[in-house]
């Protein structure tokens, strides 16, 4: 029946063409037709034209968002239907799964293929499964995955992922176990792995062993790309001074298979900066300006980040005025960038400018924006101005976060109105659930000595609470809600328990 509907089909849809473009492009549409096409066609006619208001695969899986929804029993519940589906559109779904940052039902997607015997598994799709377990699942579980692979070809396309995750973790005797193992099956013939190595030993501080990564990347004629060279120098800094690293941007200046942009320049001012040259730093600053992509923001904030070390104000402004020249649209983090660079250089009235344009055309008001303003003001003790900042990103639609009552508190703790720290700080605590947050010991000694001044039991009890939960509460804390307790007559049994808890030792008190 399926044949026959596609033979219908495609009849129609042959002498439609004739009709409107001539007998010549009729054939060459059904010349055109691949097997996979003829398959898609008896898929749709099968599915989806049965049905137009049914829902395809792909939807089902994209709208199940939340990441304890299983995507497996999607898959399970359309074939248990008797519907086909191809690899092709599963590998498609698990791209835009991945695309969207949703590791977990891409991973599941990945698994249900490669538990299909009809399904032909590909090295990409073992190098995707691997990419995917160690991003929502565990590195143990990656390492197994790795060393079942059915061949050679395989191990070769996913071993990356696993050598970046071990320089993620540091694990520099997995990783070199690795690269020596991939080295005896020939699988090292990019600068990538490579420069993952030496990231690695520069993390560990290895910088000798940088310049081994180097010596091998020579012996087997490995070509250096430009992160090969970046790396490089940083070792050699660390190791010999600036001018071994001038020496080898030299050499990069005559490779010729590498083409010198804004990131190596950067590099090289940072190099500088850290041997107190400033001036040539700002000079490869300068350099590095004309190498800037007219298409994205990227290498403008890297340059606005280094005039900012460099305390090169002029250089900030220059650069924040060019990103805006580039057609792309600027985000809250550019906003937050420029205004944490120039709240660095003292200049809070240019954050204030930026501040009020970003607030004249943003379309969601991000309270991290305002924030940056916010933490200038209680840096300032200018509270005046931080509260009608407040007040006015309440009006504006603006939901605070943990950060802006952690500004908010210690800039009321700095002021001594510590009713409305306390206040504040309940606040900051409630949001700081999924976040770790710990007061500062300043703003813990101010509050305890409010507590203590003002005899409010509900306040001791709530901030010994607080105390315990951030695992800050001592003897002194203890010896306070003992005192508040027996000065309002309260009995001391619940105070006397949580101290067994937190084994503190009664004896001193």
């Amino acid at each position: 029946m399926a044949i026959r509907s596609l033979l219908t089909r495609l009849q129609s849809l042959r002498l439609h063409v004739i009709r409107t473009n001539g007998i010549a492009e009729g054939f060459n549409f059904l010349r055109g037709i691949s097997s996979n096409n003829l398959w898609a066609y008896s898929f749709h006619d099968q599915t989806s034209y049965r049905d137009n208001n049914d829902t395809d695969l792909k939807s089902k899986l994209l709208s199940r968002v939340h990441p304890r929804r299983s995507a497996t029993s999607v898959l399970q519940n359309w074939v248990s239907e008797g519907r086909k589906v191809s690899i092709y559109d599963l590998r498609e779904v698990s791209k835009q799964l991945v695309e969207r940052g949703r590791y977990k039902h891409a991973l599941e997607v990945m698994k249900w293929i490669e538990g299909q015997d009809r399904f032909q598994i590909s090295e990409s799709d073992h190098a995707l499964r691997l990419e995917l377990t160690i991003k929502a699942s565990t590195l143990q579980e990656a390492e197994d995955y790795f060393t079942k692979l059915p061949n050679i070809a395989s191990q070769k396309a996913s071993y990356l992922h696993l050598l970046n995750s071990y320089v993620k973790e540091k694990a520099v005797e997995k990783a070199e176990s690795l690269m020596n193992k991939m080295n005896s099956l020939g699988a090292n013939v990019t600068p990538h792995p490579f420069n993952s190595m030496m990231k690695l030993y520069i993390a560990t501080s290895k910088f000798d062993l940088v310049l081994s990564v180097i010596s091998q990347m020579k012996e087997t004629k490995i070509p250096r790309n430009v992160l090969s060279y970046n790396l490089w120098m940083s070792a050699l800094h660390a190791l010999y001074g600036v001018e071994s690293v001038d020496k080898v941007y030299d050499e990069m200046v005559r490779d010729k298979n590498v083409k010198i942009g804004w990131s190596t320049l950067c590099t090289l001012a940072n190099i500088y900066m850290k041997s107190g040259l400033n001036e040539r730093a700002n000079l490869a600053l300068k350099d590095a300006e004309s190498k800037l992509s007219s298409y994205n923001h990227f290498g403008y904030f890297f340059l606005i980040t280094n005039y900012t070390s460099l305390k090169n104000k002029e250089g900030v402004i220059r650069m924040w005025e060019a990103c805006k020249r580039v057609d792309r649209k600027l985000t809250c983090a550019n906003y937050m960038c420029i205004m944490s660079c120039l709240v660095k250089l003292g200049d809070v009235k240019e954050a204030e400018r930026i501040f009020a344009e970003w607030e004249s055309q943003c379309v969601r008001y991000d309270v991290r924006v305002s924030n940056i303003l916010l933490g200038a003001y209680v840096g300032d003790n200018l509270m005046e101005k931080a509260e009608a900042l407040h007040a006015r990103t309440l009006e504006k639609g603006g939901c605070p976060n943990y950060k802006t009552w952690e500004i908010l508190v210690e800039g009321y703790v700095r002021n001594g109105s510590m009713e409305t720290a306390v206040f504040a700080m309940k606040n900051a605590l409630r949001m700081s659930k999924h976040c770790v947050w710990r007061p500062s010991p300043a703003i813990v000694e101010s509050v305890l000595e409010y507590v203590e001044k003002s005899r409010n039991l509900e306040d001791g009890k709530w901030f010994l609470e607080v105390l315990r939960d951030l695992n800050l509460a001592d003897l002194r804390v203890y010896r306070l809600l003992i005192r508040m307790h027996v000065d309002n007559g309260k009995p001391i049994g619940e105070i006397v328990k949580m101290m067994e808890d937190d084994k503190v030792d009664m004896e001193e008190l």
